[in-house]
């Protein structure tokens, strides 16, 4: 038997064996890594820069997308470097960053989600108080009350996963630390120290879950009360690229945690991880900006100045 704490590193699965494949691994990682760093930059630039964004609902988008340029700089530069340096190897606090990190970023995604949720129902539902509901210090006092959330679950996840002594090697069958992986490198009686922090999880993100499902119902019952077509438009395109986001969130994360077992192996868990984990970081600026014309006013502004400033 062998503990956790005489690891020096852990091994991470790689995409290929093949020195082609890897390249190819890499190449197509770089391609999404880079589109992520693009799109959620802009949409950071855009609004930091642009003094009609700087409302709740745009402080809210501005943090939403360092989280996401967070959460891919957190994984997916790692497995690069391995692919194209034919390694499989992560430092033992290496390993724990990434669980750390991962942990909080998502965590805090989203609780911040459900803000955003609360947000348009504080808009659509009673706009008469909306600026003062939302007031600036109500904005960061919800946006700080997330980060530290997601700091103290995380820190407690953490812990709790790296002094469960390990049985099993140290292979991780993940191409970046994931607790449930690590987990299946415990002794078998270790997954009862982690029944407790379940099921905090699980109130915590059903908690959320019903709080965004109980927003949207008020929120639509509001919405087909608005006489005019014009206002119901205005009104659904304000909620429709925050439901889509939270619908691609958390259907991803509930396919990959919830799946039934007859459909688990380690090609899908490794597919299933990419889609949830890259996808929607990448696809979020898309979404967001893709039906708000404030968004790509600022976005125009910003590429014309650049364009200017160069001729």
């Amino acid at each position: 038997m062998s503990n956790s704490s005489s690891f020096n590193e852990f091994l991470l699965r790689a995409f290929a064996d093949s020195r082609e494949l890897q390249l190819l691994h890499f190449s197509l990682f770089l391609g999404v890594y880079l589109a992520a760093l693009l799109g959620n930059g802009l949409i950071i630039t855009a609004i930091a820069s642009d003094h009609h964004l700087h409302t709740p609902m745009y402080f809210f988008l501005l943090s939403l997308s360092v989280l996401d340029l967070g959460t891919t700089s957190t994984t997916v530069p790692k497995s690069m470097a391995n692919s194209l340096w034919d390694t499989r190897a992560i430092s033992y606090l290496g390993c724990a960053a990434q669980v750390f990190l991962v942990v909080f970023l998502f965590t805090v995604e989203y609780i911040l989600l459900t803000v955003m949720a609360y947000d348009r129902f504080i808009a659509i539902c009673k706009p008469l108080h909306y600026r003062t509901i939302m007031g600036n210090r109500a904005c960061v006092q919800m946006a700080s009350a997330a980060w530290g959330t997601g700091f103290l679950y995380a820190l407690l996840h953490t812990a709790n996963t790296f002094s469960i002594p390990l049985c099993q090697g140290n292979t991780v069958e993940q191409f970046f630390c994931e607790i449930p992986q690590i987990l299946k490198l415990s002794c078998a009686d270790a997954y009862l120290r982690e029944a407790g922090l379940i099921v905090v999880s699980v109130f915590l993100i059903f908690g959320c879950f019903v709080f965004i499902v109980l927003s949207y119902v008020w929120i639509f019952t509001a919405v087909l009360r608005i006489p005019s077509e014009q206002g119901r438009h205005k009104a659904f395109s304000m909620c429709l690229p925050h439901l889509a986001v939270v619908s691609l969130f958390v259907g991803t994360l509930t396919f990959a945690y919830l799946k039934p077992p007859s459909l688990s192996s380690p090609s899908l868990d490794l597919v299933v991880t990419v889609l949830y984990s890259m996808v929607p970081p990448t696809l979020n600026p898309l979404i967001y900006s893709m039906r708000n014309k404030e968004l790509k006013d600022a976005l125009r502004k910003m590429i014309q100045l650049v364009q200017c400033q160069h001729q």
